[in-house]
């Protein structure tokens, strides 16, 4: 009843601090051999696509991605163990992603003033990022530290928002997140030049149709 009542699961701080996308020593050679996955079961180091088929089969296992060399995960598979609820998610190339951890930020942490002009109106609560929407955490990690520190968040997810998480509408990308998604692609998008040729075909089977007509008799 006491790991119930435990607002972060035992694996996620182990997660957040392992190093990612290292070669694995075991497959050196292999074509797949990234370390870009984590056994939640296991809570051991990161590991390949051969090691997960050979030591991981029937366990819990994520997959870590990588956006402009911050490491993401899917929304669809991280709400499966985790309340993600409170930290902002991105689109980025039809895929809902989010940060594991807090990213380096250019601009100085400064705290948002009434009257700012066009400031940004949602920052995070941890690490003062700029959020695309009304968020209260950029990452998992400012997520954790949030609940070390005020204790009013929680990773846990409860009977009612694992049901919901089914049914749980897709809402389609804003502009600031497809912009986002141009700076930061997870996955190469498919080129659309391959619709031309059938495009050609049918304006040219529409100039074919009509009443034919036919070349004028000699005298």
């Amino acid at each position: 009843m006491e790991l119930m009542l435990l607002p972060t699961p035992p694996w996620l701080e182990r997660l957040l601090s392992t190093t990612f996308f290292s070669m694995c020593e075991a497959h050196i050679n292999a074509p797949r051999n990234e370390c870009n996955m984590y056994c939640l079961d296991c809570r051991d180091q990161a590991f390949c696509f051969y090691c997960k088929q050979s030591w991981h089969k029937d366990h819990q296992v994520i997959q870590i991605r990588r956006s402009s060399y911050h490491d993401v995960v899917r929304v669809a598979e991280i709400q499966k163990v985790l309340d993600i609820s409170g930290v902002q998610t991105y689109v980025i190339n039809s895929a809902r992603v989010l940060f594991l951890n807090e990213r380096p930020q250019n601009q100085p942490k400064t705290n948002n003033a009434v009257g700012g002009g066009k400031s940004n109106s949602h920052l995070c609560e941890i690490c003062r990022r700029n959020l695309l929407d009304p968020f209260r955490f950029c990452s998992l990690g400012c997520k954790l530290v949030g609940i070390e520190k005020n204790g009013n968040a929680s990773f846990v997810l409860s009977a009612k928002k694992d049901e919901e998480i089914g049914r749980m509408p897709r809402r389609l990308p804003s502009k600031e997140e497809l912009r986002e998604g141009i700076h930061t692609q997870v996955y190469q998008s498919t080129p659309s030049s391959h619709l031309r040729p059938s495009l050609q075909a049918c304006s040219n089977s529409r100039r074919r149709k009509g009443v034919p007509h036919r070349a004028p008799l000699g005298p």
